[in-house]
């Protein structure tokens, strides 16, 4: 049976309009009510079959670009993240003591001031330090801070070129966040480096650090840290960074055992590795019962500004 098949005769769960076409010939489908419902996840079909974001998107798109999924667009506040502890990887909307979280608007910044996603088949490994930062990594996909002129669809791929990386320091693990533009924005034939983005977008990487440097603090908590003082390092220093983390993914996804998800239908030498049939009758039982939840009243909250 194919996935899109029992999401189509699945209508309870399914969002109105969830079905969506991408460019990267990846579809994905909403299941269990709209952004701001608990139940809220974005699954990835290709070919009419259930894949996963993390495990089957490849980090290559050629031409020493990498892919991305936009998991929050730029604006929004809702903390969307590909999760790596459920079957198929969905995009679902992050919790944190049993309550959706969000991002407050810290002046004069609104919500998420990129797009924001993940490096697919990369891995931050929690058990290696990292000789620069002196911490260990996060245990999830490198994160991407995609700077464009266009707001990407969560759950969108796009091919993006590094442009730097900054190490923030989040409760003693490095969370690497990679600087990308698009392949197709206006301006990448313009972007190569940190000068050139600088250049064309002044202030934005010092706006970066002050995002993250002051986010949490309207939820009561301290400003975060940075390696290297926040500076940013250079795209040559990115790419080493997606190196490694490609490395490690690779070595998690080949592991006989993990706390986290790493069922894949395309990773050579994966115990994990599912045929695309297997698939979608493990998709397919996801689906067995519930119903659309509606999505939480957040709306006064996500327009307020806080002044830190």
């Amino acid at each position: 049976m194919q996935a899109l098949g029992i999401l189509r005769h699945t209508p309870l769960l399914v969002h109105r309009a969830a079905v969506r076409s991408h460019h990267s010939k990846i579809q994905t489908a909403v299941v269990g009510g709209p952004v701001g419902a608990p139940a809220h996840r974005r699954y990835f079909l290709h070919e009419n079959r259930p894949v996963s974001p993390w495990h089957d998107i490849p980090l290559a798109a050629g031409s020493g670009e990498y892919n991305m999924v936009c998991e929050i667009p730029r604006w929004s506040n809702a903390k969307l993240e590909i999760s790596t502890q459920a079957p198929f990887n969905p995009i679902r909307h992050d919790t944190k003591n049993g309550r959706l979280r969000y991002v407050a608007n810290v002046f004069p910044y609104k919500g998420y001031i990129w797009n924001y996603g993940a490096l697919p088949q990369t891995y931050e490994d929690p058990a290696e330090v990292d000789r620069d930062t002196g911490c260990v990594g996060d245990n999830d996909p490198i994160d991407v801070l995609e700077v464009g002129g266009r707001v990407c669809a969560e759950g969108s791929v796009h091919p993006v070129k590094p442009l730097g990386v900054l190490a923030l320091i989040d409760d003693g693990e490095t969370d690497w966040k990679v600087l990308a533009i698009r392949s197709d924005d206006p301006l990448a034939a313009q972007i190569s480096g940190l000068a050139d983005l600088e250049r064309c977008m002044p202030g934005l990487v010092a706006a970066t650090v002050d995002w993250f440097t002051k986010y949490k603090v309207p939820d009561g908590k301290p400003r975060n840290c940075w390696a290297f003082d926040g500076q940013p390092r250079d795209a040559d220093y990115a790419r080493n960074v997606i190196a490694k983390a490609h490395e490690s993914w690779k070595k998690l996804v080949r592991a006989p055992h993990s706390s986290l998800v790493l069922n894949n239908v395309s990773v050579d030498a994966s115990p994990h590795r599912m045929s695309p049939e297997a698939a979608s009758q493990a998709f397919g039982a996801l689906f067995s019962g519930g119903s659309v939840q509606p999505a939480e009243q957040q709306q006064d909250a996500n327009d307020r500004w806080h002044y830190v």
